[in-house]
Protein backbone atom coordinates (compact mmCIF):
# COMPACT_ATOMS: atom_id res chain seq x y z
CA UNK A 1 0.00 0.00 0.00
CA UNK A 2 1.11 3.64 -0.30
CA UNK A 3 3.47 4.71 2.47
CA UNK A 4 2.18 7.22 4.98
CA UNK A 5 5.26 6.98 7.17
CA UNK A 6 5.73 10.14 9.20
CA UNK A 7 2.15 11.35 8.60
CA UNK A 8 -0.22 12.29 11.41
CA UNK A 9 -3.94 11.68 10.96
CA UNK A 10 -7.16 12.49 12.79
CA UNK A 11 -10.12 10.16 12.16
CA UNK A 12 -13.44 11.23 13.64
CA UNK A 13 -16.06 8.67 14.57
CA UNK A 14 -13.29 6.07 14.54
CA UNK A 15 -14.52 3.83 17.35
CA UNK A 16 -16.65 1.59 15.16
CA UNK A 17 -17.58 0.69 11.60
CA UNK A 18 -16.10 2.60 8.68
CA UNK A 19 -14.18 5.04 10.88
CA UNK A 20 -12.50 2.19 12.75
CA UNK A 21 -11.33 0.66 9.47
CA UNK A 22 -10.02 4.04 8.28
CA UNK A 23 -7.95 4.40 11.45
CA UNK A 24 -6.54 0.87 11.21
CA UNK A 25 -5.70 1.18 7.51
CA UNK A 26 -3.98 4.53 7.98
CA UNK A 27 -1.96 3.06 10.85
CA UNK A 28 -0.94 0.05 8.77
CA UNK A 29 0.26 2.46 6.10
CA UNK A 30 2.50 4.14 8.67
CA UNK A 31 0.46 7.09 9.95
CA UNK A 32 0.16 8.08 13.58
CA UNK A 33 -3.52 8.37 14.41
CA UNK A 34 -5.70 10.43 16.70
CA UNK A 35 -8.72 8.16 17.18
CA UNK A 36 -11.71 10.40 17.85
CA UNK A 37 -15.05 9.06 19.02
CA UNK A 38 -17.56 10.56 21.43
CA UNK A 39 -18.98 7.08 21.91
CA UNK A 40 -22.60 8.17 21.58
CA UNK A 41 -25.54 6.05 20.49
CA UNK A 42 -26.67 6.10 16.87
CA UNK A 43 -29.08 8.88 17.86
CA UNK A 44 -26.22 10.93 19.33
CA UNK A 45 -26.97 10.28 23.00
CA UNK A 46 -24.45 9.47 25.73
CA UNK A 47 -20.66 9.29 25.79
CA UNK A 48 -18.21 6.39 26.01
CA UNK A 49 -14.53 6.53 24.99
CA UNK A 50 -14.29 2.74 25.29
CA UNK A 51 -14.64 2.03 21.54
CA UNK A 52 -11.94 4.61 20.72
CA UNK A 53 -9.63 3.12 23.33
CA UNK A 54 -10.11 -0.33 21.80
CA UNK A 55 -9.06 0.96 18.38
CA UNK A 56 -6.01 2.67 19.88
CA UNK A 57 -5.03 -0.62 21.51
CA UNK A 58 -5.46 -2.45 18.19
CA UNK A 59 -3.18 0.05 16.46
CA UNK A 60 -0.56 -0.27 19.18
CA UNK A 61 -0.75 -4.06 18.88
CA UNK A 62 0.12 -3.61 15.19
CA UNK A 63 3.20 -1.65 16.21
CA UNK A 64 1.69 1.74 15.39
CA UNK A 65 1.14 4.91 17.38
CA UNK A 66 -2.29 6.25 18.34
CA UNK A 67 -4.05 8.32 20.98
CA UNK A 68 -7.65 8.69 22.08
CA UNK A 69 -9.80 11.79 21.65
CA UNK A 70 -13.37 11.90 22.92
CA UNK A 71 -14.38 15.32 21.63
CA UNK A 72 -17.74 16.25 20.20
CA UNK A 73 -16.68 17.26 16.69
CA UNK A 74 -19.63 19.65 16.38
CA UNK A 75 -18.26 21.73 19.27
CA UNK A 76 -16.00 24.35 17.68
CA UNK A 77 -13.66 24.75 20.64
CA UNK A 78 -13.34 20.99 21.25
CA UNK A 79 -12.58 20.42 17.57
CA UNK A 80 -9.80 22.99 17.77
CA UNK A 81 -8.39 21.29 20.85
CA UNK A 82 -8.44 17.97 18.97
CA UNK A 83 -6.39 19.44 16.13
CA UNK A 84 -3.99 20.95 18.66
CA UNK A 85 -3.75 17.60 20.47
CA UNK A 86 -2.47 15.98 17.28
CA UNK A 87 0.11 18.74 16.83
CA UNK A 88 1.21 18.67 20.47
CA UNK A 89 1.44 14.88 20.67
CA UNK A 90 2.90 14.07 17.26
CA UNK A 91 4.37 17.39 16.10
CA UNK A 92 2.11 18.05 13.11
CA UNK A 93 -1.15 17.26 11.32
CA UNK A 94 -1.23 15.93 7.77
CA UNK A 95 -4.54 14.09 7.38
CA UNK A 96 -8.10 14.77 8.51
CA UNK A 97 -10.77 12.12 7.96
CA UNK A 98 -14.23 13.47 8.84
CA UNK A 99 -16.45 10.48 9.47
CA UNK A 100 -18.48 10.97 12.67
CA UNK A 101 -22.25 10.93 12.37
CA UNK A 102 -25.61 9.93 13.85
CA UNK A 103 -29.05 8.90 12.61
CA UNK A 104 -32.54 10.10 13.49
CA UNK A 105 -34.60 8.76 10.62
CA UNK A 106 -38.17 10.05 10.30
CA UNK A 107 -40.56 10.79 7.50
CA UNK A 108 -40.66 14.54 7.00
CA UNK A 109 -44.18 14.92 8.42
CA UNK A 110 -43.09 13.11 11.62
CA UNK A 111 -39.70 14.79 12.03
CA UNK A 112 -39.36 17.28 14.86
CA UNK A 113 -37.02 20.22 15.17
CA UNK A 114 -34.59 18.39 17.42
CA UNK A 115 -34.32 15.49 14.96
CA UNK A 116 -33.36 17.99 12.27
CA UNK A 117 -30.99 20.10 14.36
CA UNK A 118 -29.13 17.16 15.90
CA UNK A 119 -28.36 15.45 12.57
CA UNK A 120 -27.39 18.66 10.75
CA UNK A 121 -25.22 19.65 13.73
CA UNK A 122 -23.26 16.41 14.05
CA UNK A 123 -22.78 15.79 10.34
CA UNK A 124 -22.46 19.21 8.73
CA UNK A 125 -21.11 21.34 11.57
CA UNK A 126 -19.15 18.29 12.72
CA UNK A 127 -17.32 18.42 9.39
CA UNK A 128 -16.88 22.19 9.40
CA UNK A 129 -15.36 22.51 12.88
CA UNK A 130 -12.35 20.16 12.51
CA UNK A 131 -11.86 21.23 8.89
CA UNK A 132 -11.77 24.94 9.73
CA UNK A 133 -9.12 24.45 12.40
CA UNK A 134 -7.05 22.16 10.20
CA UNK A 135 -7.34 24.55 7.24
CA UNK A 136 -6.12 27.48 9.35
CA UNK A 137 -3.15 25.40 10.53
CA UNK A 138 -2.17 24.34 7.01
CA UNK A 139 -2.59 27.86 5.62
CA UNK A 140 -0.33 29.24 8.34
CA UNK A 141 2.33 26.64 7.58
CA UNK A 142 2.12 27.29 3.84
CA UNK A 143 2.40 31.07 4.28
CA UNK A 144 5.46 30.46 6.45
CA UNK A 145 7.11 28.79 3.47
CA UNK A 146 6.69 25.16 4.47
CA UNK A 147 5.82 22.43 1.97
CA UNK A 148 2.30 21.38 2.94
CA UNK A 149 0.69 18.13 1.76
CA UNK A 150 -2.56 18.27 3.71
CA UNK A 151 -5.21 15.67 3.04
CA UNK A 152 -8.92 15.80 3.89
CA UNK A 153 -11.44 13.05 3.22
CA UNK A 154 -15.04 13.89 4.15
CA UNK A 155 -17.97 11.50 4.37
CA UNK A 156 -21.18 12.04 2.42
CA UNK A 157 -23.64 9.23 1.70
CA UNK A 158 -25.68 7.70 -1.11
CA UNK A 159 -28.62 9.29 0.74
CA UNK A 160 -27.04 12.69 0.20
CA UNK A 161 -26.11 12.33 -3.44
CA UNK A 162 -28.99 10.11 -4.64
CA UNK A 163 -31.69 10.63 -1.99
CA UNK A 164 -33.51 8.20 0.29
CA UNK A 165 -37.00 8.21 1.78
CA UNK A 166 -37.11 8.87 5.52
CA UNK A 167 -33.83 10.77 5.67
CA UNK A 168 -34.46 14.41 4.81
CA UNK A 169 -32.26 15.53 7.71
CA UNK A 170 -29.48 13.04 7.07
CA UNK A 171 -29.58 13.42 3.30
CA UNK A 172 -29.56 17.22 3.47
CA UNK A 173 -26.53 17.15 5.76
CA UNK A 174 -24.71 14.67 3.53
CA UNK A 175 -25.50 16.69 0.39
CA UNK A 176 -24.10 19.72 2.19
CA UNK A 177 -20.92 17.81 2.96
CA UNK A 178 -20.44 17.04 -0.74
CA UNK A 179 -20.79 20.76 -1.53
CA UNK A 180 -18.46 21.64 1.35
CA UNK A 181 -15.90 19.29 -0.17
CA UNK A 182 -16.01 20.88 -3.62
CA UNK A 183 -15.69 24.43 -2.31
CA UNK A 184 -13.05 23.65 0.31
CA UNK A 185 -10.97 22.00 -2.40
CA UNK A 186 -11.17 25.19 -4.45
CA UNK A 187 -10.12 27.32 -1.48
CA UNK A 188 -7.34 25.18 -0.03
CA UNK A 189 -5.56 23.95 -3.15
CA UNK A 190 -3.23 26.94 -3.16
CA UNK A 191 -1.94 25.88 0.26
CA UNK A 192 -1.11 22.31 -0.75
CA UNK A 193 -4.27 20.73 0.64
CA UNK A 194 -6.56 18.29 -1.18
CA UNK A 195 -10.17 17.76 -0.11
CA UNK A 196 -12.15 14.75 -1.30
CA UNK A 197 -15.25 12.90 -0.16
CA UNK A 198 -16.70 9.39 0.08
CA UNK A 199 -20.29 8.24 -0.35
CA UNK A 200 -19.83 4.79 1.18
CA UNK A 201 -21.90 1.63 1.33
CA UNK A 202 -21.06 -0.79 4.12
CA UNK A 203 -22.35 -3.12 6.79
CA UNK A 204 -22.33 -1.06 10.01
CA UNK A 205 -24.58 -0.62 13.02
CA UNK A 206 -26.34 2.14 11.05
CA UNK A 207 -27.32 -0.22 8.22
CA UNK A 208 -27.96 -3.51 9.98
CA UNK A 209 -31.71 -2.90 10.30
CA UNK A 210 -31.98 -1.99 6.62
CA UNK A 211 -29.93 -4.84 5.24
CA UNK A 212 -31.12 -7.78 7.28
CA UNK A 213 -29.83 -11.06 5.82
CA UNK A 214 -28.29 -9.17 2.90
CA UNK A 215 -25.71 -7.78 5.35
CA UNK A 216 -24.36 -11.22 6.23
CA UNK A 217 -20.74 -11.77 5.36
CA UNK A 218 -20.08 -14.57 2.87
CA UNK A 219 -18.59 -17.77 4.17
CA UNK A 220 -15.56 -17.22 1.97
CA UNK A 221 -14.25 -14.87 -0.68
CA UNK A 222 -14.72 -11.14 -1.10
CA UNK A 223 -17.16 -9.43 1.24
CA UNK A 224 -18.73 -6.55 -0.73
CA UNK A 225 -20.33 -4.97 2.34
CA UNK A 226 -17.28 -4.98 4.63
CA UNK A 227 -16.52 -1.46 5.93
CA UNK A 228 -12.85 -1.89 5.00
CA UNK A 229 -13.71 -1.62 1.30
CA UNK A 230 -14.10 2.12 1.85
CA UNK A 231 -10.74 2.54 3.57
CA UNK A 232 -8.57 1.55 0.61
CA UNK A 233 -9.37 4.74 -1.29
CA UNK A 234 -8.78 6.78 1.87
CA UNK A 235 -5.21 5.51 2.07
CA UNK A 236 -4.73 6.13 -1.65
CA UNK A 237 -6.06 9.69 -1.48
CA UNK A 238 -3.81 10.47 1.50
CA UNK A 239 -0.61 9.53 -0.34
CA UNK A 240 1.73 12.29 -1.49
CA UNK A 241 1.32 10.99 -5.03
CA UNK A 242 -2.38 11.94 -4.96
CA UNK A 243 -1.64 15.67 -4.80
CA UNK A 244 -3.58 16.43 -7.98
CA UNK A 245 -6.77 14.63 -6.97
CA UNK A 246 -9.12 17.04 -5.19
CA UNK A 247 -12.73 18.16 -5.08
CA UNK A 248 -14.01 14.67 -5.94
CA UNK A 249 -16.86 12.61 -4.46
CA UNK A 250 -16.34 8.86 -4.69
CA UNK A 251 -19.24 6.42 -4.33
CA UNK A 252 -17.84 3.14 -3.00
CA UNK A 253 -19.91 -0.04 -3.15
CA UNK A 254 -18.13 -3.37 -2.87
CA UNK A 255 -15.44 -3.43 -5.52
CA UNK A 256 -16.95 -0.50 -7.44
CA UNK A 257 -15.53 3.00 -7.00
CA UNK A 258 -17.43 5.61 -8.99
CA UNK A 259 -16.27 9.22 -9.15
CA UNK A 260 -19.57 11.09 -9.20
CA UNK A 261 -20.35 13.93 -11.58
CA UNK A 262 -21.41 17.11 -9.74
CA UNK A 263 -24.47 19.15 -10.61
CA UNK A 264 -24.42 20.30 -14.23
CA UNK A 265 -26.74 21.31 -17.07
CA UNK A 266 -29.48 18.82 -17.87
CA UNK A 267 -32.70 19.47 -19.77
CA UNK A 268 -32.64 23.09 -20.98
CA UNK A 269 -35.76 25.05 -21.91
CA UNK A 270 -34.84 28.04 -24.02
CA UNK A 271 -36.94 30.82 -25.54
CA UNK A 272 -35.08 33.80 -26.94
CA UNK A 273 -37.96 36.07 -25.94
CA UNK A 274 -38.42 34.59 -22.49
CA UNK A 275 -41.24 32.36 -21.25
CA UNK A 276 -44.77 32.85 -20.06
CA UNK A 277 -46.17 30.27 -17.60
CA UNK A 278 -48.59 28.60 -20.06
CA UNK A 279 -45.96 27.99 -22.72
CA UNK A 280 -43.44 26.82 -20.16
CA UNK A 281 -45.94 24.39 -18.65
CA UNK A 282 -46.58 22.88 -22.09
CA UNK A 283 -42.84 22.57 -22.70
CA UNK A 284 -42.29 20.81 -19.38
CA UNK A 285 -45.14 18.38 -20.05
CA UNK A 286 -43.72 17.54 -23.48
CA UNK A 287 -40.24 16.99 -22.10
CA UNK A 288 -41.49 14.82 -19.23
CA UNK A 289 -44.59 13.03 -20.54
CA UNK A 290 -44.59 10.56 -17.64
CA UNK A 291 -44.15 13.28 -15.05
CA UNK A 292 -40.66 12.07 -14.29
CA UNK A 293 -37.17 13.35 -14.96
CA UNK A 294 -35.01 11.37 -17.38
CA UNK A 295 -33.16 8.33 -16.08
CA UNK A 296 -30.79 9.69 -13.45
CA UNK A 297 -27.68 8.77 -11.59
CA UNK A 298 -29.49 6.62 -9.02
CA UNK A 299 -30.70 4.18 -11.67
CA UNK A 300 -27.29 4.10 -13.29
CA UNK A 301 -25.52 3.39 -10.02
CA UNK A 302 -27.93 0.57 -9.20
CA UNK A 303 -26.53 -1.26 -12.20
CA UNK A 304 -22.95 -1.13 -10.92
CA UNK A 305 -22.03 -4.37 -9.21
CA UNK A 306 -23.00 -4.54 -5.56
CA UNK A 307 -24.64 -1.13 -5.81
CA UNK A 308 -27.80 -2.84 -7.05
CA UNK A 309 -28.50 -4.24 -3.60
CA UNK A 310 -26.77 -1.56 -1.55
CA UNK A 311 -28.43 0.34 1.30
CA UNK A 312 -28.90 4.06 1.03
CA UNK A 313 -27.04 5.13 4.13
CA UNK A 314 -23.54 4.40 5.48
Amino acid sequence: MPSLDGKVAIVTGAGRGIGREHALHLARAGAKVVVNDLGASMAGEGEDVGPAEEVVNEIKALGGEAIVNGANVADYRSAGEMVQQAINEFGQLDILINNAGILRDRMLFNMNEDDWDAVINVHLKGHFCPLQHAAAYWRERSKAGENVTGRVVNTSSPSGVFGNVGQTNYGAAKAGIAALTVIAAQELGRYGVTVNCLAPNARTRMTEDLLGDRAAAPDEGFDPMHPANNSKIVVALCADEAQGITGQVFHVSGGAVNCLTPWGPGEMFYNENGWDPDDLLQEVLERFPDGKAPKGMMASMAEVGAGAAAPQRP
